[in-house]
Formats: structure tokens, sequence, C-alpha cells
């Protein structure tokens, strides 16, 4: 019953499409139309990725932290490294460049080498006030002498925050306004007003400044991605389009796939205007990846109208067959890709749910215009020439279908060999796979500003956020001394992590003013004694400044504290062993009963998010092999089938998961989604050849062998093009500058070179090997959905 529908509905969609094809193309040109006015939505990101879900733990307790002091991904670095700067032409050149951003609305405020003050204690008003290291400029080397003299050596409270005492590494802190961070105006500062006045100031000067800092990072990174897309959707048009004329030789051809791609990739650019989805290093991949994923359903379609054309000449039955033949087919192919892709949508992360539901919908999109415009273009032009279809009889394709059938035939034991091996090597190399929970990792690691980052890591000990928070419980609590002990008790174990720099909090600020009591000796830059707090308080309660000063540190109602520490780029493994050390010393030293204490910034809450998604890679995996085995009872009826179909499939998955771990390439947001991509479109080739097994063993009553060979030698030249095409296409993704995007360009192209020779290989030598455990012709007799009907004599349809 169930067949017999599907074939009418076929008969009827072919006629309906070729007996419509005005209407229809009309109706294609208006949904295009009215999806590139979506552009204008589009979105590009200003925010690093948020791997969790808006309601996890680490997500709450950052929002927390974020409505109490507001964003901490604010600040910009300029840093220079050269002897030179401590000239009085150069340095007062700096200091101008530094008090130059001072005039842009975007910023709050710099803090440069010339803002640095000394607390000064003032007896006779019983209060401390605050005096320029430079007050106008720098007039000469005796009083720049003086000026390195007492920064790198009197005042150890600004060390390691706007210079390195030790490499005379001088830099300026420029702290963007905190409601411009997250938006489209931090970009223009950047680009427009921030790079040409450095490339300015370095010409003039002579000297080399690196610029680093999250706002900076974040804008740069998000232009690359920005430029790459473009790059990416010619290259893959380029590739694809190449490959597809060698193997048609038809510029026809080559052009009327082209038309459809770029359709769909409009279509799918409407797709994120219309549900006004931001573009990410994720969603920025989609667009190439229709292009890869649609030139294969163009192969199957123009290879089987020019297939048809050959074999009795009549054009519009060959249009119709295209479309009942290789419909269903196609249908079903796109829609297990599609499910791959899909079931990310059922994941908490918002990244991943958004890839989820563009790509899915694309690829649907894809299928829906391929089904179309191929047939009805072909209705308006001539019959293909010979030389269009004497790749039908290209001698190496026949030499490559010889050589599988006898290794098939002959070599099965080597195909189960080898097999075995490479599946005890993936499992040895998946073991020593490793999880990346780095903000840069990803990014160009030769782009300059990634030299940029490690610059700084090396002069101040990194630029990504870590962030304590302290809550006292009780207003004021924050200037207790018992609380400031407590604070600097912390404060030793990060000054003793190498891979943490200088803490800043308002313990620092404590220790100055005991400093500037004693008349700036640096032997008293300490937490003052009880006895001492209660002169020192009083001075600082009498200095207006001080306020200034503490609000970056400790909230108005004086409860909540803050320690901000920045992070060198490590891996997941080093952090996770710093954050236990911090709190096993946190535990140690604040009661539970007394103090809320939390661990937050943009490096803990990425790396939290990056293993986040190593649990939902494994969920949607599982859901993609569960949704297709369910396909696969579905349409064969047979839970044997469905054994013999996923072990082809997930062998190349296993052994790509094996490349990982003896490469080094770590799983990261962007190699995660290898596994459900490549699994989505590899079980592609298994549907094909399944298909037409069962046909053929229909039409050979039931004979094995026959079958199998018959099923191998129709079906390995598509599966053979079409993996040829999707390798290529795929490796069009290694030209990236991010290192996650190449090596999930490299590592799908290899899984569906594996999947395509364990289709071809391993598959048809598991159905010899078991013919007769899955020989059954109840089972395989009626399947539920009949993917390629059988041959026969339709009616034809009227060209009208």
């Amino acid at each position: 019953m169930f067949k017999l529908f599907t074939k009418n509905f076929w008969d009827v969609t072919a006629r309906l499409i070729l007996r419509n094809k005005i209407a229809i193309l009309v109706a294609i040109i208006g949904a295009t139309v009215f999806f590139s006015f979506q552009w204008k939505n589009m979105r590009f990101t200003h925010t690093e990725a948020n791997l969790l879900p808006d309601d996890h733990e680490v997500n709450v307790v950052y929002n927390d932290f974020l409505k109490i002091f507001g964003e901490e991904g604010n600040l910009i670095v300029l840093g220079v490294k050269d002897e030179s700067l401590f000239t009085v032409e150069k340095l007062n050149a700096w200091n101008k460049l530094s008090e130059s951003f001072k005039q842009f609305e975007d910023v709050e405020t710099v803090i440069s080498i010339k803002d640095l003050q000394k607390l000064i204690k003032d007896d006779e008003n019983a209060k401390f006030r605050l005096e320029p290291f430079i007050k106008d400029s720098v007039s000469s080397l005796k009083q720049i002498e003086t000026l390195q003299d007492e920064l790198f050596k009197k005042y150890p409270f600004y060390d390691n925050f706007l210079f390195n005492k030790e490499t005379k590494t001088i830099r300026t802190a420029i702290y963007l306004k905190k409601d411009i961070v997250n938006t489209s105006a931090r970009k223009d500062f950047v680009i427009d007003v921030l790079n040409p006045t450095i490339e300015a100031f370095e010409i003039a000067q002579n000297l080399d400044v690196r610029v680093s800092g999250m706002p900076y990072i974040r804008t740069l990174n998000s232009q690359l991605i920005i430029d790459e897309i473009g790059k990416f959707i010619v290259a893959a048009l380029l590739v694809t389009s190449l490959i597809f004329f060698f193997f048609f030789r038809s510029f026809r051809a080559t052009f009327i796939s082209l038309i459809v791609v770029c359709i769909g990739v409009m279509w799918t650019l409407g797709f994120l205007g219309l549900l006004n989805y931001e573009i990410t290093v994720l969603t920025a991949l989609i667009p190439p990846l229709i292009i890869v994923i649609g030139i294969p359903n163009c192969i199957f379609l123009i290879n089987k109208y020019q297939h048809e054309v050959k074999l009795h000449g009549n054009k519009v039955k060959s249009l119709q067959r295209v479309i009942t033949k290789i419909g269903n087919a196609t249908l079903m192919t796109n829609v297990t890709t599609a499910s791959g892709f899909a079931t990310f949508i059922l994941t908490e992360s918002k990244l991943l749910k958004e890839f989820g539901i563009v790509a899915s919908l694309s690829i649907l999109a894809i299928f829906i215009l391929c089904l179309l415009i191929i047939p009805i273009i072909y209705t308006f032009l001539p019959y293909p020439k010979e030389r269009h279809l004497e790749h039908l009889n290209k001698r190496w394709i026949g030499a490559f279908v010889d050589w599988m059938e006898r290794m098939v035939k002959q070599k099965r034991i080597a195909i189960y060999a080898t097999s075995l091996v490479l599946l005890i090597a993936s499992i040895i190399g998946i073991y020593q796979i490793k999880i990346s929970g780095s903000l840069i990792d990803d990014m160009p690691q030769e782009s300059e500003f990634v030299n940029d980052i490690r610059f700084f890591e090396d002069e101040f000990s990194g630029i990504m956020p870590l962030e304590i928070m302290i809550d006292t419980k009780r207003k004021k609590g924050v200037m207790k001394l018992g609380t400031l002990k407590r604070m600097n008790e912390l404060e030793d174990l990060i000054i003793e992590t190498p891979e943490l720099s200088k803490p800043i909090s308002v313990v620092g600020l404590v220790k100055y003013s005991k400093q500037a009591y004693y008349n700036g000796n640096p032997k008293h830059y300490q937490l003052p004694t009880s006895q001492e707090n209660s002169f020192i308080l009083s001075y600082a309660k009498n200095s207006t400044s001080n306020v200034d000063l503490l609000k970056n540190f400790v909230d108005s109602t004086g409860q909540y504290a803050r320690i901000t520490t920045f992070m060198k780029d490590i891996g997941t493994d080093k952090m996770e062993r710093i954050e236990e050390n911090l709190q096993t010393e946190i535990d140690k030293v604040f009661p539970k009963e007394r103090y809320n204490v939390s661990m937050t910034g943009k490096a803990l809450v990425f790396q939290k998010g990056t293993k986040y998604l190593v649990k939902n890679l494994a969920i949607s995996l599982s859901l993609a092999i569960f949704l297709i085995s369910l396909f696969m009872a579905y349409m064969f009826r047979s839970f044997r089938m469905i054994i013999v179909s996923l072990i082809p499939n997930l062998l190349p998955l296993l052994v790509t998961a094996g490349l990982m771990g003896y490469l080094g390439v770590p799983i990261k947001p962007s190699t995660i989604l290898v596994f459900s991509i490549a699994f989505g479109i590899s079980v592609d080739d298994t549907i094909h050849f399944l298909a037409k097994y069962r046909q053929e063993l229909q039409a050979n009553h039931w004979k094995i062998k026959k079958s199998v060979y018959a099923a191998l030698r129709e079906t390995g030249v598509s599966m053979f093009y079409t993996s040829i095409v999707l390798f290529f296409g795929f490796s069009v993704f290694t030209i990236s500058s991010f290192g996650g995007t190449v090596a999930l360009g490299a590592l799908v192209s290899a899984t569906l070179l594996f999947a395509m020779l364990s289709n071809l290989l391993l598959l048809p030598s598991l159905l010899l090997s078991l013919e007769r455990s899955i020989a059954n012709k109840e089972v395989l007799k009626e399947p539920s959905i009949n993917i390629i009907p059988e041959e026969d004599d339709t009616e034809e349809i009227a060209n009208n």
C-alpha cells in the first residue's frame, strides 16, 4: 500500500513539475528575492561563542558578576618593548598617543605611565593626596632615570600592570565603555580609530607597538570570519565546478549546477537573516557546506538524465524518470544528512542549535532546488551532445569498478583484516585525544594579533581575564581587616602560579595606602596591623580620590570585592588543575558560613563550555545513529541489515577519532562537528547501495552474489563521483586561517574518503559473508520505503 502511494506520489510530483515549470521558476525567483531582502538582518557576532545554556550554573555565576561589576572584557592594552622608548622624544610621544584616545566617546578611561600617581601622606589635613609621576611632559633624561627608579623600585603597586620591571616593557591600558563592548561600535573604534592611529605612531617613532585585549582580539577575529565567508564560497564553487566539469565535460551541466548551488547559498543567507541569527565561526561554514552537499545532488540527477537519454533518446521520458527514480533516493539521502545536522538542535547550546537549524533547513532547501530547477532547465535545452555522454563509458571508471569487484570477490579476508587493524589502531588513538578549552586555539596562529597575545603572555602572564568574586554577606564587609587578610592569602597562591598574572584588587590599594602612610617606604607595602588600620583608614576616608580608586575593586555597598588576574593560553588539563588549587585555597581560607566566593571570567566560561560540548557530541552523535537506524529499520524491516549498514559508517568515524589522537588534534568547538556531519553524509552511500541491492535481489531471484556485484557496478560510479566531490569540497576549508576550520575540513574529507572505501569494499563483503543470515525474502521483499523504484514504463508526460 505504502509502496503504491510512494510510486503515485513521485509520478504526480513529476507531472506537476514538468507541467508547471514557468510557475515554479517564477516562485523560485520570488523566494530568492524574498530571502535576499532578509540579508539586511544578518548580524556578525560581537561576542565570544557562549557554548553553555543560559541557565547553566557557570553562566549564572558569570552573569551575577556582570550585574555587580559590569563587563570585564573591556580592556585593550598597548605595549612596547624597546630601550629607545626611554628617550625624551619617544616617551613624550608615547604619552601623547595614550592621551589622544581619551577624546573618543567610546573610551571610558586610559591609564598610561603619565596617568600613574603617587599616593602622598598629607599630615596637615590627615588625608592622602595624589601626585602624578609626570606633571606635564618629560624634559630630560635625568627625569626619565628618576621615573624608572621610582616605578621599577619604589612602587610595587603598579608593577606588572603598566610595566614589567625585569624587561622594561611598558604598556597602556584603554578601558572601553562597557555598553559598547558587545556592539558594532567596538569594531568601528578598533578598525577606524585605534589601528590607524597606532600605525601612524609606529611609522613616526620607528617603534613596534603590540596591541591586545579581549575587545581587540574579538574584533579582528570577527573580521577574519567575515572575510573568510566570501573566500570559502568562491573556493567551494571553483573546486566543485572544476571537478564536476572534469567528470561531465559539459559547460552546460556545470553552469546549471552552479546556478542551483548559488541560489541555495542565497537561501541559506536568507535563513540566517530571517531567523535573526548571528554569523559565528560555525554558521559561517554553512554557505560553502551547502555548495559541497548540493553538487552531489546535481551529479545524481544529471547523471541519471544523461543515462536515460542515451538509453532511449526520449527527453521528456528521461526527465520524468529523473524525478520519479532519483527524487525519492535523493530525498532520503538529504533527509539523513539533514538529520545528522538537526541533532544539534536538541543540544542546550545556543551556538550549536542555531548551526543545526540553519544547516538542516538549507540541506532540505538545496534538495528541493535541485529537484525543481535541473529537470525544468533541461526541458528548455536541446538534447545532450555525444561528447557530453562520453563520461558514461570512461575506461578508468570501468577499471575502478572492476578493481572493487575483484577485491570483494577475492580479497575479503584482507578487507576484514585491514578493517580490524584500523579498528584496533583507532581505539588506541582515541585514548590519546585531548580536550582544548583555549579561547585562542582556533584563531590564526600566524596572525599578528595572535603573536601579540603571546607577547603579552610572556611579558605580563596573559590577557584572558579570570575573576574571583568575594561576597562578604554584609555591607562594608570587604574593608574589614580579616577579609583583606583572607584575600591576601588567596593572592599569594595566584602570584605563585606561573600561568597567572599578578592579581589586582583592593588588597593592593590598602597595601599602597600603608606604604604612603609611611612616606612611600616600599618596605611597608603590606597589609596594616589592626592597630595601624584605624589610622590608615581615617586618612583614606578623608581622601575623596580614594573613592575613585576603590570603585573598580569593590561594589558601592562594600559587600562585594573582586580579584582580577589574567591567564595564559593554557590547555584544559592545566586550567582544571589551577582551578582545583584555587578552589582548595578558597575553601580553606573563606568559611562558607561567612563568605560566598566564586570563580568566573571569559577563560573559565569558555573552558567549561568546551567540556559541555564534548558531552553534547556524544548525545548528538548517538541520536544521529539512532535516527538513521530507525530509518534503516523502517526501510528494510531487518535488525541484521541495521547492524550491517552501521558497521561501514561507524568504522570511518573511529578511524578519524584515532587520527585526531595520533596527530594531536584536540576536541574543541570546531572539530566536535566532524562526527555528526561525516556520519550524516556517509550514510547516504549506504542507503544508495542497499536500496539498489534490494532491487537487484528481486530482479535476480534472490541470488546474493549476482545482486551484490550488480549493485556495486551500478552505484559504484555515482558513489565515487560524489565522494570525490565531497572530499575536495570539504578540503576547501583547509585554506582557512582558523586552525579549527582547517582541522574540520581535513578530518571530514578524510572521514568521507574512508566511508566511500568502506561502503564500496566492506559493505558488499559483509553482505556476501552473511548472505545466509540476511537474505530473508520475507524481510527484504517488501520494504516500507521503496528508495529506487523498479524499472518500468511509466506514462509519458506531455511537455506543455
